[in-house]
């Protein structure tokens, strides 16, 4: 009798164990048991159609943070410039995106460091302009995503190095999306092309050889960023904690070598 009431008090100690696991692991969702991801789904190899299928880069790593927070992963594709404003209106609980962290966006969301990389410069393989630096960009018709960090910080490069030394200033020409800027450079309308590395690694292969990447070493490397609404702890806390689970087991460390990034420690 003794053993049967040891054994009932141990069962239900480990049941309300189980049941406290649950509830401290259990993630602040929009809705129970789906992480609402908010990107661009045209950014390979960050994220793209594969027919029907969302793949690349930030749909694994969102099924990934979504099994550890006991949810699937739901993808919401949205204009890159309307990602940050969409966490705002309620629309989705994250935008992972292949999107630096800047000080702009940090002053309408928050962010969570997820990898680091940096951009190329893309060209015409025939083209006889063949920047290598974003020094080398004076005087070049440039084309960009809208929304991108880069506008800005080609902006500012313009002013204070090329103007001031005399140099062309940079001639900076937006597209809404990356590919659109890739169809540019090939009709020759835009002279290179910055793109995040991985991205212009994938146009390159894509375009079996139309285009090459001028750049030898990574251009304004900067810090991915997975985004919250701003003042969501709790999201920001279980997504945290998510991620430094997938390092803790290895499926993080398997997919920043799968696609070529740098991990965050």
């Amino acid at each position: 009798m003794k053993m049967t009431k040891a054994l009932v008090k141990t069962g239900l100690s480990v049941l309300s164990a189980g049941i406290l696991s649950q509830a401290v692991s259990a993630a602040p969702l929009m809705t129970e048991g789906d992480l609402k991801v908010g990107m661009e789904i045209s950014y390979p190899p960050f994220e793209s159609y594969d027919g029907d299928k969302v793949v690349g880069f930030d749909p694994e790593i969102s099924a990934l943070l979504a099994e550890k927070m006991g949810a699937t992963a739901s993808f919401h594709d949205t204009k890159f410039t309307g990602l940050i404003l969409g966490l705002g209106a309620n629309k989705f609980d994250a935008v992972i995106s292949g999107m630096y962290i800047t000080e702009e966006r940090l002053k309408k969301a928050d962010a969570i460091p997820y990898g680091l990389t940096g951009a190329s410069i893309l060209v015409m393989k025939d083209s006889e302009v063949k920047p290598q630096t974003a020094e080398d960009l004076c005087g070049v018709n440039v084309g960009l995503q809208q929304g991108t960090a880069w506008v800005s910080q080609l902006q500012s490069l313009s002013t204070d190095y090329c103007e001031a030394n005399g140099k062309e200033p940079v001639e900076i020409q937006e597209f809404p999306t990356a590919p659109e800027v890739s169809q540019a450079l090939m009709s020759r309308n835009v002279e290179a092309q910055l793109e995040i590395a991985g991205a212009a690694k994938m146009f390159v292969e894509r375009t079996r050889g139309r285009l090459e990447i001028s750049s030898p070493e990574l251009v304004y490397p900067q810090t991915l960023g997975m985004y919250v609404k701003q003042g969501n702890t709790e999201m920001k806390e279980a997504l945290e904690k998510a991620l430094e689970e997938i390092k803790a087991d290895g499926s993080y460390a398997a997919l920043i070598e799968k696609y070529e990034l740098t991990p965050v420690e």
